[in-house]
């Protein structure tokens, strides 16, 4: 497995594209994870580094991922995802078209964390949480179909579980449904670009990385 590629780098902040197959904090089981290259990394030039853990990508998915570099930061990037001032794109490979070819998708999910899955819920259940996202078919491929998908929370697996219950789940996701293969350790999901505001100077950035 390749290490995660630097995206951006400031004094208050490192966002790389995080390879699918590892995992963003420090594991217990052995997988590779971003939180210990970046201490790595940032020890190399910092005598004690801070690194804040400020949003999350599965295992298996591939994509942006924000670091935060000062306390300050991690605080301010944390307050923007809690109110939803990000706005995160994501790209998902599925085998059977969604209908219509654009539209939302408005669930009530809740959590199996012995599972450790999404579960779709009725509207009002004990413990679920409203998720929404918008999705769009932006092409056909080789591999099947090539959706964007901009999830309005950020829920324990939303996306996931919102496109199986939709009845197209992602490649690869044998957790959801999926039957068609993808890439070992990976599924077809991919954190295309994230836009944030800058703690440093409240400018907006907006960081892509490609899908490999």
């Amino acid at each position: 497995m390749h290490p995660p590629a630097i995206l951006l780098e400031t004094q208050q902040l490192l966002v790389v594209h995080k390879p699918a197959g590892m995992a963003v904090e420090r594991q217990l089981h052995g997988y590779p994870s971003v939180e210990e290259w970046a201490w790595q990394y940032l020890s190399a030039s910092i005598k004690k580094p801070f690194i804040g853990i400020v949003h999350r990508l599965d295992r298996p998915v591939s994509g942006v991922l924000l670091l935060a570099k000062k306390r300050a930061a991690l605080k301010d990037l944390n307050l923007q995802f809690a109110e939803r001032r990000t706005e995160k794109t994501y790209h998902a490979i599925v085998k059977q078209a969604p209908y219509p070819a654009a539209g939302t998708l408005i669930h009530w999910l809740t959590k199996d964390t012995e599972g450790k899955r999404a579960v779709i819920a009725r509207e009002g259940a004990t413990g679920a949480a409203r998720c929404e996202l918008k999705y769009k078919i932006l092409k056909d491929i080789p591999s099947g179909i090539l959706l964007e998908i901009k999830p309005v929370q950020g829920r324990f697996h939303q996306i996931r579980a919102q496109l199986a219950a939709a009845g197209t789940p992602i490649l690869g996701d044998a957790r959801y449904g999926a039957e068609a293969s993808w890439q070992p350790d990976a599924i077809a999901l991919h954190a295309h670009s994230l836009r944030f505001r800058d703690p440093a100077d409240g400018q907006w950035r907006t960081v892509t990385a490609e899908w490999e």
